[in-house]
Parts: structure tokens; sequence; C-alpha cells
């Protein structure tokens, strides 16, 4: 499949129906005209989140799809966006090797163009995930190889390429967190899969995981209070990124919240809206957290000291549980 990123510019058409952009024209014209035909017929003007793809048996390109990108094109997202839309059209044509054009490309820098063909890979690999781990039976993607035309070779791109990936690999982590259901990803799970980030990137990330006991001795009342009525017990999880080399220049720290399920307690969550069926995603924040761990594990960036904090816990209903109005001391007294 051949996919045209355009946008509504692009699309803009002579008095005899005739693209004035130069690839568009010169597609068109190898086409038969078909390309004008049905962008008409189907109304298509490159609006963001327009696709139409044509079926041309025989020419090479079994199929042809232009995606919108809008009236212009300019951000890191919109970017994504085509590579998403472009490997949502492979999933449905079920093909095995796609290549991107923007219709488009004069006029822009050289980094320009590495930063738009690294977004357009990263849009690309999120949308041909798909999370097939608690299905019985599933498709496995069809599509094996991406290419990006005319936005730059060579090393640089590489680079930029490899940072894509590293980001991307770190977003599926944190999505599969995220889809991981409650009786799966427990407290306990979770300051596992921490520890596995510490032990793969262990040249640069350190793991500090306490325990319930270890979290009383600190006199965590607030938080210990959260988890009391869970069978599940606390992991209190601290990963730290320190760079290889060189002097520290920043120190940041990110704090996720860690709930592998949040029930509300005695005020259960009740009636429409409550939601309580997907309190699975009260740990998102963690997920983001920890899949932040994972990029930085990767991409090794100096400079900087960066501390993941998670406090993981369950919220629980049971005769150990903390009631409305119970005095709890919290760690800063």
């Amino acid at each position: 499949m051949l996919a045209v990123g355009v946008t509504e510019k692009d699309m803009t058409k002579d008095e005899n129906s005739k693209f004035q952009n130069s690839i568009l024209k010169k597609l068109d014209r190898l086409l038969g005209g078909l390309l004008a035909e049905v962008s008409s017929e189907e109304d298509f003007t490159g609006k963001s989140g327009q696709s139409t793809v044509l079926r041309l048996p025989g020419l090479g390109s079994k199929r042809v799809g232009l995606i919108g990108l809008g009236q212009s094109a300019s951000s890191p997202s919109a970017f994504r966006g085509l590579g998403e839309a472009v490997a949502a059209a492979a999933k449905t044509a079920q093909a095995n090797c796609v290549a991107v054009v923007l219709a488009s490309s004069e006029g822009l820098s050289n980094e320009s163009k590495l930063g738009i063909a690294s977004a357009i890979a990263s849009g690309a690999v999120l949308g041909i995930h798909e999370d097939n781990r608690y299905k019985s039976e599933s498709k496995k993607p069809q599509l094996k190889s991406l290419d990006i035309l005319g936005l730059g070779t060579g090393p640089e791109l590489e680079k930029k390429l490899k940072y894509a990936e590293d980001v991307s690999s770190a977003i599926v982590f944190g999505r599969e967190l995220v889809n991981s259901p409650a009786n799966v990803l427990t407290p306990a799970a979770l300051a596992e899969e921490a520890s596995k980030i510490a032990s793969s990137y262990s040249d640069v990330i350190s793991a500090n995981i306490l325990t319930a006991e270890q979290c009383k001795e600190l006199k965590m009342g607030s938080y210990l209070g959260v988890a009391a009525a869970s069978d599940n017990p606390p992991y209190f999880i601290h990963l730290c990124y320190k760079p290889l080399s060189g002097p520290i220049k920043a120190k940041l720290a990110l704090v996720g919240k860690g709930l592998t399920f949040d029930s509300g307690g005695y005020n259960i969550k009740t009636g429409p809206g409550c939601s309580i069926d997907v309190m699975k995603i009260d740990m998102g924040g963690s997920a983001a957290v920890l899949g932040s761990a994972k990029a930085l594990g990767q991409i090794k960036p100096p400079g900087v000291e960066v501390h993941f904090i998670v406090a993981s816990c369950e919220n629980m209903i049971s005769g150990t549980g903390m009631r409305p109005g119970d005095i709890l001391t919290a760690s800063n007294g």
C-alpha cells in the first residue's frame, strides 16, 4: 500500500478538476484520473481524520490511500496521527508492506524532516500494536515493513527513529499495565514490573521497594490506611535514574497514582457513571511513571537524575478497613 499524507491545501483542484499539487497530479495521471474522481465522489477534502483507500490490482501497489492532515500539518501530534491512520488502514487491508509519503514536503528543513519521520514511525508502531494477552484467539498484524519516503536517510535519521522506538515501546508498556485486570496486576505485580525495569537497565536505574512492614516503621499511616482492607499487601516503589557519567545538572521527581483497584471503600462507587468496573485504571499514573522509567533506561539522557515514585496499593472493603472518621497519622506527623 502507498499512503499519501495530504493537507486541505494539497487537495485543491483547478477548473478542470485536476490536482494542483505536483505529487498528486503525477499520481492521478498514472491512475487515469481515478484519484481525483474518488476524492470528489467521497467528498475527501484532506481534513484531519479523513482517509480513503483505493484497491488497484496489477499496478505495483495493490492499494493507494489518501490520509487527511487538516488545514496544515506542523505539530508532531499531526504526524503521529498520520502514522496511526496508516497503521489502521494497513490492518484493514491486511497489507504487509506500506510506504508513506507527504504530498508536500518542499521547503522543510532537514531537522523538520527528521522530526516528521520520527513522529510518523511512532504513530505507526502505536497504531499497529494490539494487546492480545487475554484473548484466546487473536489475529497478528500483517504489517512487516514501513518505508517513509522523501524525509531523509543516514545516521541522524537512524538516531531519531531509535528514539521513537524507545519511547513507543515505553508507551506500549504503560498501556499494557493499564489494560491488565486488577486480579492480575496486584500491587505486588506492579512492584515486580518496577523491579524488572531496574534489572533490565541496571547500569542507570536502581530500585528501592518498601514492604508494608517497612512503611509501618516509617509511620506511613495514611498510605497504609488505604490498603488496610485488602488481602493484597501494599508496595511503595522508588526507582532512581542516574546517567552513566558526567555532572547532574537537574533533579526531577515523577509521582504516579498506583491504586491497582479502587472500590471507593465504604463509600462504594454506585450509580450511573461510577465506572467501578474500570477502576483498574486508577493505577494509570503509575503506568505513565514506570513507562517513563523504561524509556529513560533505554535512551540514557545525560545531566539529569530522575526519581520515580509509586505508592501502590488496593482499596477494598473488609473488617480491617479504615472507617469514615478514623484518625490516621501520616509520615509527616
